[in-house]
């Protein structure tokens, strides 16, 4: 994941000043929130979190399918 250092916001600053957070997410997708100097939390727009959530569980189901087709006559026999 390459950092913009545009897109970094000390944990400070986020607190004391939040709608400037939000104003980089707005512009830029992702804002990095520095606590000591070193990156610690990510803040991005719902829709970026949500379509994430999605990949993850597509990667789940695909998982899924290739270990059910591999012991699939393990798993109706188990079944009966």
């Amino acid at each position: 994941m390459k950092i913009n250092t545009e897109n970094m916001v000390s944990i400070t600053e986020a607190n004391q000043n939040f709608s400037k957070v939000a104003r980089l997410v707005d512009k830029n997708g992702v804002v990095v929130i520095l606590k000591n100097n070193v990156p610690k939390y990510v803040i991005t727009e719902f829709k970026e979190y949500k379509d994430e959530q999605t990949a993850k569980n597509e990667d789940i189901e695909s998982i899924a399918t290739r270990l059910i087709s591999k012991h699939r006559r393990a798993f109706e026999e188990l079944a009966k």
